[in-house]
């Protein structure tokens, strides 16, 4: 390992997080509440010691090791977290553990809150919780990797222990770098197409800016406690529908479409079809049960509160028009099950990914017909491609370590207090990046105790960053020369 090279990197990395309060501090300055003297001194305590650290990283950087990687992104992300701490305590006065909290939940685009009031909270604070959103949207690694070459560092370390998705070594462009930066401008594109939307659909200015940020970037904070549900408008939910569903979508297929000019680019990647078939199933289901049970008269209110919550939740975005907690039958238990499929590889969304859904189950449907073809020789093909043994084994390894880490969590979180309901929600919705669960975190997760909520972080991070960049820092083998 190079420790000089990685302290220069992280100290880069928190110059460059103390610069982007700059947007808040002025919204503290223009609308006068309060805020300013909070956000000046988190910047003088971001940027004092990550100038210092980048300074003392020396001027002969070395070029990065998997395992530096590795350890680079886990640090990165829990440094994010513990800097996004300073203005949540300086000025919406919580305490450590919650700060910590809500600032991770935020930067792994989880959603999930331990704040109230928000219709109260000044506009710097609640414009700071959606930038942090859409920074971990994207992945600011990924950001990282297209200015790491000016620093004379290799990123493709970092780029393979961040990037979301089975399929990690394919690039858009040649250069690394270079597909950072086409990544960059679809989603600033995307943010922008969504902020105007919103304006459009009559939300404000502040209020359809701030909403593009946790929409695009599949976060699900909001500027009120109810969330879009306060809007009351067909317009606004249709708006966040269909910027989730582009968030969910993997960007490689945004940069086909864009380039070739050819949007049925959606409909041949596998992925993205089967993503849209496993949502248009979900909102027909859930709108049918719904209308069964006699909860909606008719049935375009059922439909349009059906197709809301299941995009929300699929993609983890987790805005809310209803609560979802209280719809009848089975609904807001399966509602948490599709949680766990995601959206696609390559995208903002959570969970495990339609990929690997799609090759688990072909993997299934493979062992069923070898028992009737013993000695068939039975490829598993994902749109005409056959997949590799490695990948294969590399999609059963995660979902083996993703239900490991989930059981031992959970009981973690029972430890913690929770009941059995409540426990298994708030890792589901934390793994997943979601943010609203069931029982006790249907709310927020301000009745969860201390050690619950740190228990979260962890899940969070462990979901954000697909488990095994995590787990190998766990390894003794890992920190072996």
């Amino acid at each position: 390992m190079h420790p000089a090279t990685i302290a220069r990197i992280l100290g880069f990395f928190a110059v460059g997080f103390g610069l982007s309060l700059v947007p808040p501090l002025l919204l503290a300055w223009g609308y006068a509440d309060g805020e300013v003297g909070h956000f000046a001194l988190a910047m003088a305590l971001t940027l004092v010691p990550g100038g210092l650290a980048w300074w003392l990283g020396g001027r002969r950087p070395h070029d990065l090791a998997n395992r530096d990687g590795f350890l680079l992104v886990a640090l990165f992300w829990l440094g994010g977290g513990l800097l996004g701490t300073l203005p949540l305590i300086l000025g919406a006065n919580l305490d450590f553990v919650s700060a910590l909290f809500e600032a991770v939940s935020a930067f792994t685009t989880t959603g999930a809150t331990v704040m109230s009031g928000l219709d109260d909270l000044p506009p710097s604070l609640l414009f700071y919780r959606q930038q942090l959103q859409w920074y971990g949207g994207m992945g600011m690694i990924v950001l990282a990797v297209a200015v790491l070459p000016a620093l004379g560092i290799g990123g493709m370390q970092l780029y393979r222990a961040e990037a979301p998705g089975p399929m990690k070594e394919e690039k858009l462009t040649p250069r690394l770098a270079e597909t950072a930066r086409v990544l960059w401008g679809i989603y600033v594109g995307i943010t922008l197409a969504c902020a105007l939307a919103y304006w459009a659909a009559g939300m404000s200015p502040f209020d359809a800016v701030a909403h593009s940020l946790s929409t695009v970037s599949t976060g699900g904070f909001s500027t009120h406690d109810a969330s879009l549900g306060w809007f009351h408008s067909p317009a606004v939910e249709g708006v966040a529908i269909l910027f989730m569903l582009m968030g969910g979508i993997n960007f490689s297929v945004h940069y086909l479409a864009l380039t070739d000019h050819d949007p049925l680019h959606y409909l041949r990647d596998p992925e993205v079809r089967g993503f849209l078939l496993i949502v248009a199933g979900a909102v027909l289901l859930v709108s049918l049960m719904l209308r069964l049970d006699g909860a909606y008269a008719h049935l375009p209110p059922d439909l349009r509160d059906a197709g809301f919550e299941v995009v929300s939740v699929i993609t983890s975005t987790g805005f809310g028009t209803v609560d979802f907690s209280r719809w009848p039958e089975f609904l807001p238990v399966f509602l948490i099950f599709i949680s766990f499929i995601g959206g696609c590889g390559g995208s903002t969304a959570g969970g495990m990914k339609v990929m690997r859904v799609l090759v688990l189950v072909q993997q299934g449907l493979r062992e069923i017909r070898r028992l009737i073809h013993p000695h068939a020789v039975l490829a598993v093909r994902i749109g005409g491609r056959t997949l590799r043994a490695r990948t294969l084994e590399a999609v059963w390894g995660f979902f083996a370590a993703y239900v490991s880490s989930f059981v031992v969590l959970m009981l973690l979180m029972m430890h913690f207090g929770l009941d059995q309901v409540s426990a298994f929600s708030a890792v589901a919705t934390c793994m997943n990046n979601l943010g609203p669960g069931l029982g006790e975190v249907s709310a927020s997760f301000a009745g969860v105790t201390a050690g619950g909520k740190l228990v979260a972080v962890a899940a969070m991070l462990l979901g954000r960053l697909e488990v095994f960049t995590i787990l190998v820092l766990l390894t003794p083998g890992f920190w072996r020369r």
